[in-house]
């Protein structure tokens, strides 16, 4: 009986149920995956805008962004929210302007920043369609920070300008 039972129990399982396997239906697979992503970050403090007891009202940096360089990327990549926020316990207001730059250092697009005196500010930029189109031409980008009228800052003043941000990237894959 024991003998029986194994092999009834070993003939099971070489019985199995099959249907045909439509290979065709990976032609209709899409792909929606979504990516967050630090971008920039800084600290600036207050007394970095003085330099050798004299305030300077614009300063700035330019950084390569080698994102879009990959065809395959660019072509998958269908939308970009752009995340910011500003913390400014500075004294003083700012205007900042992240300008995305072309091969030539030609601008081709501007995110301004109004940020008051003690405050904080946040804002979400939307690339898609004909805007994303624009910026998958970027290589470098600035930033450019201009320090508005205001008390004077000493070597002394206390503070500092803050920005911590993140893209939030979807794709499209087929």
């Amino acid at each position: 009986m024991n003998k029986f039972l194994r092999i009834f129990i070993l003939s099971l399982l070489f019985l199995s149920c099959s249907s045909d396997l439509d290979f065709n239906q990976v032609n209709d697979l899409k792909l929606e995956p979504v990516v967050v992503a630090n971008l920039a970050s800084f600290d600036i403090q207050a007394n970095k805008f003085v330099v050798g007891g004299v305030e300077q009202p614009v300063t700035g940096d330019v950084m390569d962004f080698n994102v879009f360089k990959d065809s395959n990327f660019n072509e998958i990549l269908k939308r970009a929210d752009l995340h910011f926020e500003f913390y400014n316990t500075i004294n003083r207001d700012f205007k900042i302007n992240l300008i995305f730059l072309d091969a030539n250092n030609s601008p081709l697009f501007t995110i301004p920043f109004d940020i008051a005196a003690n405050s904080s500010l946040t804002k979400t930029e939307i690339f898609e369609n004909t805007k994303l189109d624009l910026v998958k031409q970027t290589k470098k980008v600035a930033f450019v920070i201009t320090l508005l009228p205001g008390t004077p800052l000493t070597d002394s003043s206390l503070g500092s300008l803050k920005l911590r941000s993140n893209a939030i990237i979807y794709f499209v894959i087929q």
